[in-house]
């Protein structure tokens, strides 16, 4: 699945007391260092307005117009200053557009061998101002690590990207469509969550039945060409060799009416009542197709959690790569920032090593061990780690938040079943203590990148989430 290619909203910011020149060059190199990223454009031209900036009332209305034309396309508005800028000018245009996405103000530096008339910029300066107007008009917005950068700088770059990846998140969070597929499994009172509370930001939940599924699927002949090819893409993905063929014929069809009800309902994520129905009404584990969706950016969690699929969803449109849903498992040893991640099997493929289709060992020690074929087993190798959970807090009618980073490690482990990871977080004891104390599940999310100052922000800023940054703490 190929995510689609951003478009940002320009806005250049003129004062014309000051020279021409720093306006023009400066639009001119915005614009292809923003092109040579791969990010598309709306900005005013420079006929419509001088210079093809925005510095009185009639230029904002003109750039506003011009934004709401495109409002479908726009995923986010990045205001530029190659001088001092008007910061009416600039925050009037956000104002009258009503875009309502991520606002990134930028400003050029100045070299103290020029600061003359034709070469002064004063853009450090008036970059403060403009923030005081987005403040002013409760505008959200976003900063630049550095108050001042050229845009043909390496940091210039990082930052854009940074920022097409906080748009993605607040664009994707306040239109996902999450799937929950089969009834929360009575045992699980933790993964409870509230739909009310997720549909003010935007998030759908649509459900159905476990019946409806198995109903569906049970009407699938086994010789039917979709079978087939599911079966073909099963056994292309992780080797089974001892699994049973009218095993994988189940999860085939189970596979296939899953898609087409996602498709149905363009449903983005789903969370899947994986036990005990599954398995002693069907006769499987969903695992290895909840694995397949979420390695191709459809994630899918287990124990129809929706508020960690959620999770899984908000680190994939950060890092652009697969999420799997996790338990803070064990201890590692008497090591304190240590622990192992778990869960039976249905990590992406391309977050584990030496990937194995097999029974999972703990549900079949209770219900039967060829009933339970269709966990991903393997572990996932050094790297960096971002984890994050999505809670909805009924008590206070707020959805709280945490982020943090750690690594992946290649500490000795002996060999377990299902899907796990040895992992190290800075300060884990005191993580902990804040997960237990305010009410969190035991699951989290995680994917391999570093992406939690976006998620922060994200949270924060634009979705007005509680967030607690374990890296800030």
């Amino acid at each position: 699945m190929e995510l689609p290619t951003p478009t940002l909203g320009v806005i250049v910011g003129n004062r014309n007391f000051f020279a021409d020149s720093l306006v023009t060059s400066g639009r001119r190199k915005i614009l292809e260092q923003l092109a040579e990223f791969g990010i598309k454009t709306v900005v005013i031209d420079e006929e419509t307005t001088n210079l093809g900036a925005v510095e009185t009332w009639s230029d904002s209305q003109k750039c506003a117009d011009l934004f709401k034309r495109h409002r479908e396309e726009i995923d986010g508005i990045l205001i530029t200053l190659p001088n001092f800028g008007d910061e009416k000018g600039a925050v009037d245009a956000v104002h009258l557009a009503g875009l309502n996405v991520p606002v990134l103000v930028h400003a050029f530096p100045d070299t103290t061998d020029e600061l003359t008339v034709a070469g002064r910029r004063d853009a450090f300066c008036g970059k403060i101002s403009v923030c005081n107007n987005l403040y002013q008009y409760g505008i959200s917005f976003s900063v630049t690590e550095n108050h001042t950068i050229a845009p043909e700088s390496e940091e210039f770059k990082q930052e854009i990207l940074r920022f097409i990846q906080l748009c993605r998140v607040v664009k994707g969070m306040r239109s996902a469509r999450l799937g929950a597929v089969g009834a929360r499994p009575n045992a699980f009172q933790t993964v409870r969550y509230s739909e009310k509370l997720l549909q003010a930001t935007g998030i759908n939940v649509s459900t159905i039945d476990l019946s409806e599924i198995f109903g569906a699927a049970n009407l699938i002949n086994s010789s039917d060409g979709r079978v087939k090819e599911k079966l073909e893409d099963i056994r292309a993905y992780a080797p089974g060799t001892a699994a049973p063929d009218d095993r994988l014929t189940l999860m085939a069809k189970l596979g296939i009416v899953i898609g087409d009800w996602m498709d149905e309902n363009s449903i983005d994520a789903t969370a899947i009542q994986c036990w005990e129905s599954l398995q002693k009404n069907y006769g499987i584990n969903s695992c290895t197709i909840m694995s397949m969706m979420s390695d191709r950016l459809m994630p899918s969690a287990c124990e129809v959690d929706i508020a960690g699929v959620a999770s899984m969803y908000a680190l994939q449109l950060a890092s652009a790569t697969p999420s799997a849903l996790v338990d803070w498992n064990n201890n590692y040893n008497n090591e304190p920032d240590k622990c192992l991640f778990f869960h039976c099997g249905n990590w992406a493929k391309s977050l584990v090593s030496n990937i194995e289709l097999v029974s999972a060992e703990v549900l079949g020690a209770t219900l039967g061990s060829g009933n339970t074929w269709g966990a991903i087993q393997g572990r996932t190798p050094p790297g960096p780690l971002t984890y994050a959970r999505i809670e909805t807090d009924d008590r206070h009618g707020r959805i709280r938040t945490y982020v943090g980073e750690g690594s992946f490690t290649d500490d000795p482990l002996s060999k377990i079943s299902g899907s796990h990871a040895v992992v190290e977080v800075p300060e884990l004891q005191a993580l902990m203590r804040y997960i237990c104390k305010n009410g969190f599940a035991h699951h989290c999310a995680m994917t391999r990148a570093s992406v939690a100052s976006v998620l922060a922000e994200a949270f924060g800023e634009y979705l007005d989430w509680d967030v607690y940054h374990h890296q800030d703490a």
